[in-house]
């Protein structure tokens, strides 16, 4: 080939090392491996960004991990705190300070910003917000409220200690609410692990109450002008389907925070006899008959206390003063002795009242001290005995003299079990218990739970239900898409014959003595089903109705006749098609605690 057509060739050619090169390379490499080496630069500072990056999340996460075991450590010595009994040694508004800088504690570690800046986390972020919310409402509770409204209570100034802490919930009060709205939102995520789910719903169950109940309080205790509430006083040993007869009857009025005793009646200071003029569903006559509306002692007897509290408002009006009623609160023996475990025992004449003795003391040993059976004076001396002790417990919590913790147990304890029952119509009250156990009103849907209703009344004129053991079972089984519901109840007469005789005859029968006695039993099925059959078991026991529907239900009632250690069962089944939720079961409050058995086989 030519020279000069080599070199063209050459020159063609694609450019490769050159052992001639200085460097190993031809020189026109040059233009070719800079791009290579900017690559190789930048994936360098890739690599150092991602290091960076993770160093920086690892110590994030082990920062907020530090800050969630100290709130973890501060929030577990709260609750500890929270369960110190009052016996401890250390004073309410001690606990509450306590209680405050742990809460706080853990409040300022969720507050970190680390810490909000994780809330944003998917998943995680919504425990780590439910967690500090639920700090900071503890706190708030603590140290805005409970702290200074124990030092108001105690300040030595004199007056109505509940006036001196008006000032306080008027001014925390809507921010407690604020709080119990976020607090509700959090607890709304359906992504928290099980700890901070307990923990939330506790908070939020707290908050929901004291939210709406702290901005009302002010114009409930009469900040805004004078309340009053008619105080009823039901004897469990009565018994009547929302607990027993509404034995005595005192008006309390609030007054800018003052609370005082009015007026005081016990059931023979009722024209009894003479209906009241108050509409009642033909239903609850139906089943009641017009004892609901004409004698004042059985105006609990249908499961509704809305009417009970209409109908009583009715004949303290007509029979007793003309006053305003903006409000009805019942309260029975077996929550005055939960209410003494917070207030210390009281002392009536020469009885001593404790926790342990109250039902005793009000339900058994009265009648045997004062027997109006014998002696019709006897009758005002036991009504004078039960005002007493209303007048001696009120004046201890009306002037703060009890323990916080314990009587937030015992008024929410009596009123889950249906001891405590309040009704209002007045707007600061009304919408705070509406679908609350308090307000003793049966569910009228099954869209939170399905609720069945079992209760008991004494009709044989006696004070014997002292003696009266009860257990109710209830249960559903599905086929299909139809639900069946059985409640099987069982009363028991736990005394002999013996014992009966012996009884005051102001205890036994007004009909048959000592002989026997006569109990009615209701059977409320759920919202959206039918009465299918009734079974029943004993010397005489018998249906009595199974044709009337009442409160948007159906119902099956049943009439008893025990002798002294005679046992009687009653069978209710009702079915229904459509959606239920969980089973639950509500009952009369029994001086001797039913057995309740609630069995769900559909989940």
């Amino acid at each position: 080939m030519p020279h000069e057509t080599r070199r063209a060739a050459r020159r063609a050619a694609p450019q490769t090392s050159s052992p001639d090169a200085p460097d190993g390379t031809d020189s026109g490499s040059e233009e070719v491996s800079a791009p290579v080496g900017r690559r190789r630069r930048r994936g360098r500072a890739i690599w150092i960004t991602v290091g960076v990056i993770a160093l920086v999340l690892v110590g994030a996460a082990a920062w907020v991990g530090f800050k969630a075991l100290t709130v973890k450590n501060e929030l577990e010595a709260a609750q500890r705190l929270i369960g110190t009994s009052g016996d401890s040694g250390a004073s309410a508004a001690d606990r509450l300070r306590d209680i405050g800088a742990h809460a706080t504690a853990a409040s300022d570690a969720a507050g970190d910003p680390l810490w909000h800046l994780a809330e944003y986390v998917p998943i995680a972020g919504d425990n780590l917000r439910a967690v500090r919310v639920a700090s900071e409402s503890i706190a708030m509770l603590a140290d805005d409220i409970g702290v200074p409204a124990v030092a108001a209570m105690n300040d030595g100034t004199g007056g109505a200690p509940l006036g001196r802490i008006l000032t306080v919930l008027e001014e925390k009060g809507p921010a407690v609410a604020e709080m119990a709205s976020t607090v509700a939102d959090a607890a709304s995520s359906r992504w928290l692990i099980g700890p901070v789910r307990t923990g939330i719903d506790q908070v939020d169950d707290v908050m929901r109450a004291a939210g709406p109940a702290l901005s009302a309080a002010p114009a409930l205790l009469g900040a805004d002008g004078v309340k009053n509430y008619l105080l009823v006083f039901q004897n469990n040993a009565e018994v009547v389907p929302l607990g027993g007869s509404a034995a005595s009857q005192t008006l309390v009025s609030a007054d800018n925070g003052a609370i005082s005793i009015v007026a005081q009646a016990s059931s023979t200071d009722f024209r009894n006899g003479r209906a009241v003029d108050v509409p009642v569903d033909q239903s609850a006559i139906d089943l009641y008959g017009n004892y609901l509306l004409d004698h004042v002692n059985t105006t609990p007897s249908r499961p509704d206390f809305p009417t009970a509290a209409r109908l009583l408002s009715a004949f303290w009006q007509r029979d007793i003063r003309s006053d305003q009623i903006d409000g009805v609160v019942s309260v029975d023996p077996i929550a005055l002795g939960r209410i003494l475990e917070a207030t210390g025992p009281i002392t009536v004449g020469d009885i001593e009242i404790t926790s342990k003795n109250a039902t005793q003391v009000l339900l058994k040993d009265v009648y045997a001290k004062w027997d109006p059976s014998k002696d019709k004076s006897a009758g005002r001396a036991s009504d004078a005995f039960f005002a007493t002790v209303a007048d001696t417990v009120f004046s201890k919590i009306s002037s703060g003299d009890f323990d916080v913790k314990d009587m937030v147990w015992a008024v929410s304890t009596s009123i889950a079990n249906g001891d405590i029952l309040l009704w209002s119509e007045d707007a600061s009250l009304a919408p705070l218990i509406q679908g609350q156990r308090v307000a003793g009103v049966l569910p009228g849907d099954n869209a939170a739970q399905t609720t069945m209703g079992v209760y008991f009344r004494d009709t044989s004129a006696s004070k014997i239900d002292y003696y009266m053991d009860s257990a109710i079972s209830i249960g559903r089984t599905c086929s299909a898409d139809r639900s069946t519901f059985t409640a099987d109840t069982t009363l028991h007469l736990n005394l002999t014959q013996e014992q009966a005789d012996a009884l005051p005859g102001y205890v036994q029968s007004g009909t048959w003595g000592s002989e026997q006695f006569r109990t009615e039993v209701f059977v409320y099925g759920p919202p959206g089903t039918s009465f299918e059959s009734a079974t029943v078991d004993g010397r005489d026991v018998a249906p009595m109705r199974t044709d009337v529907n009442d409160l948007g239900r159906p119902v099956a009632s049943f009439q008893t006749l025990l002798r002294p250690g005679e046992t009687a069962k009653v069978s209710a089944v009702f079915t229904g098609t459509g959606d239920f939720g969980p089973l639950e079961l509500q009952s009369t409050p029994m001086v001797r605690t039913t057995d309740k058995t609630v069995t769900d086989g559909c989940g």
